[in-house]
C-alpha cells in the first residue's frame, strides 16, 4: 500500500472517492423521504430540513474551509472532514427522531465542507499543468456521477435494505478513504506562512448562511417579508465582506482578487454555478414525473435515470484529456449541445402514457453532455491558477457550484408549483435548464477563445512545495 504513496493516480483515486461520497449525499436522500417520514413520524418540513441542513452548512463553510486547508495542511483538513462525515453518517443511520437526524446531517455538511475544497487544490498541487485536464476530468466525472446517480443508488438501497442504509453505506467507504489518505496522499504544503482572517471568515459564513437559507426556504414560506429580509441581510453582509477583502489583498485574503484577472477562471466559475443549477433543474422534474405520473417505484425510477450517469462516467475522463489537447472551451461547447438536445427531447416526451424506456436515448445524450461539460469547467478554471492560490480558487469554485445548485432547486420548486396541473409544472420546470444552457452557450461564444493570462504570482520560494511523509 505505501509503495503508492505520492503516486498521482493513487492520490486522485482517494480524493475522488471522498468527493463522490459527499456529493452523493446531496441527492441520495431525496428518494428516501417517504420512508423517513413513516419511520420517524416526521412531517414534510422536518424531512426537508434533513436535505436543506446538509446543503446549507456545506455552502456556507466551503470558502472558510479552503483557507483553513492552506493554513493547516490540505491533507489534514481532508482527513478531518472524512472522519467527521463518517461519524455523522453513523449518527444519521441510528437516528431515533427527526431532530437527531437533522443535527447529524448538519454535522455531515460540516465534514463535507472541510474536505471538498481540499480535493481540487490537492489535484492542482499533484498534477503538472499538462496532465491536469485528464485528472480534473476524472474528478469532474465523479461530480456529475454523484449528482445524477443519487436517485438510482438511493432507490436501490431504500428498496433492498431500508432508508438507514442510505447513510450506513458511507461508513465503510469513509473508513477506506481515511486509510488510503494516510497511506497514499502526501502532506503537500506551500512554502508560505498563512494568517487567519477571522473577521472575513465570520462575515463570509454569515452572508452565505443567510442568503442560502433564504433561497432554499423561500418557496416554502411563499417568499414572505422575513425571507426577503434574510436575503437582503445576506447580500449586505456579502458586500461588507467584499469591502473587507479589498482592504486585505496584501494580507492573506479569503478571496484573492488576483484570481479574477484570469478571465477563464471568472467565466468558468460563473458557468460552474449555471451548470449546477442545470443538473438539479433537469433531474428533479424528470424524477418526479417517473414516480408521480408514471407510477414507478423509487428503485425503478432510479434505474430509468441510470443511462445519464453511466454515460457521463465513461465520457468525462476523455473530455478532460481532450481539454488538454484542443482546449476546454471547445469541449464545453460540444457538451452543451447534446445535453440541450437530450433535455428538450425528454421534455417533449413527458406526457400521459409515456413509457420509461422512451427516455433512454435522451438520457444518454444528457449524460454525454454532462461528461463533456464538467471536466473542462474544472480544467479551464484551474489551468492558470498558481499553487499558492489553489486552495482559495477551489473554495470559490465549489461555493459557486453549491449556490448554483441551491438557486436551481429553489427555481425548480417554484416552477413545479405553477400551472393548472402537475404535468404543466413539470414542463415549466424543465424549460429552465434549457434556457440556462442557451445562456451558457451565448456567454462562451461572446467571450471568444483568446487565451487567458495567468493570475499574477506572489513571489515564492524556488521549491514551491515541500512533502512531508
Amino acid at each position: 500500500m505505501t509503495k503508492l504513496r505520492g503516486n498521482p493516480w493513487a492520490v486522485l483515486a482517494t480524493l475522488s472517492l471522498g468527493f463522490f461520497m459527499t456529493l452523493l449525499d446531496m441527492t441520495i436522500v431525496n428518494i428516501a423521504i417517504p420512508d423517513v417520514m413513516r419511520s420517524l413520524h416526521a412531517d414534510l418540513d422536518q424531512v426537508m430540513w434533513v436535505i436543506s441542513g446538509y446543503a446549507l452548512v456545506l455552502a456556507a463553510l466551503v470558502v472558510t474551509a479552503a483557507r483553513l486547508g492552506d493554513m493547516k495542511g490540505q491533507r489534514n483538513l481532508f482527513a478531518t472532514g472524512i472522519a467527521l462525515f463518517t461519524l455523522a453518517s453513523a449518527a444519521c443511520g441510528l437516528a431515533t427522531g427527526p431532530a437527531v437526524l437533522i443535527t447529524a446531517r448538519a454535522v455531515q455538511g460540516l465534514g463535507a465542507a472541510l474536505l471538498v475544497p481540499q480535493t481540487m487544490a490537492m489535484i492542482v498541487a499533484t498534477f503538472p499543468a499538462a496532465r491536469r485536464g485528464t485528472a480534473l476530468g476524472v474528478w469532474g466525472s465523479i461530480a456529475g456521477l454523484a449528482t445524477l446517480s443519487g436517485p438510482t443508488l438511493g432507490g436501490l438501497l431504500v428498496s433492498v435494505a431500508g432508508w438507514r442504509w442510505v447513510f450506513f453505506i458511507n461508513i465503510p467507504i469513509g473508513l477506506l478513504v481515511l486509510a488510503l489518505t494516510y497511506c497514499w496522499v502526501p502532506d503537500l504544503r506551500t512554502g508560505r506562512t498563512h494568517r487567519l482572517d477571522l473577521t472575513g471568515m465570520l462575515l463570509s459564513t454569515a452572508a452565505l448562511t443567510l442568503f442560502t437559507f433564504a433561497v432554499m426556504e423561500g418557496n416554502r414560506y411563499s417568499w414572505n417579508a422575513w425571507i426577503w429580509a434574510l436575503a437582503a441581510a445576506g447580500a449586505a453582509l456579502g458586500a461588507i465582506f467584499l469591502r473587507h477583502q479589498a482592504r486585505r489583498q496584501n494580507a492573506e485574503p479569503l478571496i484573492p482578487f488576483a484570481l479574477f484577472t484570469n478571465r477563464d477562471f471568472t467565466l468558468m466559475t460563473a458557468l460552474m454555478a449555471t451548470i449546477g443549477a442545470v443538473l438539479i433543474g433537469a433531474i428533479v422534474p424528470l424524477g418526479l414525473f417517473l414516480q408521480q405520473q408514471l407510477g414507478l417505484s423509487p428503485l425503478h425510477a432510479g434505474l430509468a435515470l441510470a443511462p445519464s450517469p453511466l454515460i457521463s462516467l465513461a465520457v468525462s475522463p476523455l473530455a478532460g484529456r481532450l481539454s488538454d489537447r484542443i482546449g476546454g472551451r471547445r469541449v464545453l461547447l460540444a457538451g452543451l449541445l447534446p445535453f440541450a438536445i437530450g433535455l428538450t427531447a425528454a421534455t417533449l416526451l413527458t406526457h400521459d402514457g409515456a413509457h420509461p424506456l422512451t427516455f433512454t436515448v435522451p438520457l444518454m445524450f444528457m449524460g454525454l453532455g454532462t461528461g463533456c461539460m464538467i471536466a473542462p469547467l474544472s480544467t479551464e478554471a484551474m489551468r492558470h491558477v498558481p499553487p499558492h492560490l489553489a486552495g482559495a480558487a477551489a473554495g470559490i469554485n465549489n461555493t459557486a457550484r453549491q449556490l448554483g445548485s441551491a438557486l436551481g432547486a429553489a427555481a425548480t420548486t417554484a416552477l413545479l408549483s405553477l400551472g393548472d396541473s402537475p404535468l404543466t409544472g413539470i414542463h415549466l420546470a424543465m424549460t429552465l435548464p434549457i434556457a440556462l444552457l442557451a445562456a451558457a452557450a451565448l456567454g462562451l461564444a461572446a467571450t471568444g477563445s483568446r487565451a487567458a493570462a495567468p493570475a499574477p504570482h506572489t513571489p515564492t520560494r524556488r521549491a514551491e512545495h515541500r512533502t512531508s511523509r
